[in-house]
């Protein structure tokens, strides 16, 4: 495996980030957390995780930096016969990802076997944490009509929990916070306002635990203009705990201490280091969601 398809940070970017609550935090430091984070890409790569030559993209050295202060180290890679190697030295597996992962992309990174596809979703299975960022919810999408949830969908986003139909132009939004003591949420409030790029998604499991809801109303593009659907989410995928978020497009919001915040609780969850009541509630706080398109 070449050094520059799997590469650990000691340092990143000065960052505006929060202070990590202790009770965050690994309590065995002396077994640190590990976290694996897989940003390859077949298709449109963005921003966020494109590196140039062998420096760390932006959201690698950010993760890198954030994850010592909450107890777990990040190794990131590119390289995904990383799957098809000894998965039980991690303790979480983080995504942002794009398109079929087991195809060829014009980079050249080596894809991830079909074997190593089924090891990692085995991995999570068994209880292994998982955090899944923005465009890792059309990795492995089914094809079919935009505007029509699919009667079957690909394991991963059935792990994961929703698949990505598209999006409008980048704009202010509201997130309607709908579990205010999930980890990472406290001091949030009812809502907030951010300036990212939004998805729209369908397919979503009937198991969310749903954290964050798109507010819909008054959003620019003809893909939000349906009821509100969730945004960010947790969920168990058999022993695993699988937590997922359509922010991180921009890198603003990466550098952002609430973004910063958002993700760390849901790294503290995922990892087993928080309990939260995860029970779902996606047919209460947002009991529209499967309407893809407006009716009236």
């Amino acid at each position: 495996m070449k050094r520059r398809d799997m590469l650990k940070a000691t340092s990143a970017a000065v960052l505006g980030a929060a202070t990590v609550p202790w009770r965050w935090v690994s309590a065995a430091e002396s077994k640190r957390q590990r976290v694996l984070y897989f940003t390859r890409n077949v298709g449109f790569y963005h921003s966020v995780v494109q590196r140039k030559g062998e420096e760390l993209s932006h959201s690698e050295r950010i993760l890198t930096e954030l994850g010592p202060r909450a107890g777990f180290e990040v190794t990131c890679s590119k390289d995904g016969r990383v799957f098809d190697g000894d998965l039980s030295q991690y303790d979480a597996f983080a995504f942002y990802t794009n398109g079929d992962l087991t195809e060829p992309n014009p980079q050249k990174e080596p894809p991830m076997t079909a074997e190593g596809k089924k090891r990692f979703l085995a991995a999570i299975e068994a209880g292994k944490g998982f955090v899944g960022f923005h465009s890792s919810c059309n990795s492995w999408a089914v094809p079919g009509p935009a505007y029509e949830n699919n009667a079957v969908v690909d394991p991963f986003i059935a792990m994961l929990g929703a698949q990505f139909i598209s999006h409008g132009p980048q704009q202010k939004a509201t997130m309607r916070v709908t579990s205010p003591h999930f980890p990472g949420l406290e001091g949030v409030g009812e809502s907030f306002d951010l300036l990212e790029e939004w998805y729209a998604m369908k397919n979503f499991a009937k198991d969310l635990h749903v954290i964050l809801v798109q507010e819909t109303k008054g959003m620019e593009g003809d893909c939000y203009q349906r009821p509100p659907f969730p945004s960010t989410w947790a969920r168990m995928q058999g022993q695993g705990r699988v937590f997922f978020t359509s922010m991180a497009h921009r890198e603003d919001v990466w550098e952002g201490k609430l973004f910063q915040q958002i993700m760390l609780g849901g790294f503290a969850w995922a990892l087993g280091n928080l309990a939260a009541d995860v029970k779902p509630n996606i047919d209460q706080v947002a009991p529209h969601a499967g309407t893809l398109k407006n009716t009236a």
